[in-house]
């Protein structure tokens, strides 16, 4: 109970991200995983692979600009609160980047075309598989987003975007659904995490 007590709420979510991720590859959550991307990858068409595979690479591109655009929109009009909010989500970012690529090196999850030869990819990028940093990164910047102007019209098309991001890795075949999931509470968890310095 002690032990407990002094786990810190950082802590705890890389206890939660770490702890299963050693045994999916004899689990219940690994049969999943590839059962869905299987089924993904049957129902690809070139249409919706040109579009998924264009989120994908959009991505980082909305990651970098959301914060460097409120950064500048704040320094242009000497608004101190825009300023503050647009540091929030760079350091949002920055840091999940960086938690991502240390979880990344801790787990050592290999990519789903590497485990199973029917799982075949758009494309075969390098590093490990969980979690997703694609999707640790989106869902860091619109949940700082969505805490710094917490208006629907920011929200629904913020979080819908990161969501579109997560399902194109999975859809593209490179992550596995948890490594989606795992990217996803990564990302927001950090956004959370560093909320003190918006304004």
């Amino acid at each position: 109970m002690v032990v407990l007590q002094r786990i810190t709420p950082g802590w705890a979510l890389i206890l939660i991200l770490l702890l299963p991720a050693k045994g999916w590859a004899q689990s219940g959550f690994q049969r999943v995983d590839e059962h869905i991307l299987e089924s993904l990858a049957a129902g690809r068409t070139d249409g919706q692979t040109r579009l998924w595979r264009f989120v994908s690479n959009a991505n980082n591109y909305v990651n970098a600009g959301i914060p460097v655009g409120v950064l500048v929109d704040g320094i242009i009009r000497n608004d101190v609160p825009t300023k503050r909010n647009g540091l929030y989500m760079a350091v949002s970012t920055v840091s999940t980047y960086l938690l991502n690529l240390a979880i990344k090196q801790l787990v050592k999850r290999p990519r789903p075309f590497l485990t199973d030869t029917r799982l075949v990819p758009v494309y075969r990028p390098g590093e490990y598989s969980f979690p997703s940093g694609h999707t640790s990164s989106a869902f860091s910047v619109v949940t700082s987003l969505s805490r710094s102007y917490p208006k629907w019209y920011v929200i629904a098309p913020s979080f819908l975007w990161a969501a579109g991001v997560g399902y194109s890795r999975m859809y593209l075949g490179v992550h596995y659904p948890t490594d989606v999931a795992g990217g996803a509470v990564l990302g927001a968890g950090t956004a959370f995490a560093w909320g003190f310095l918006r304004r």
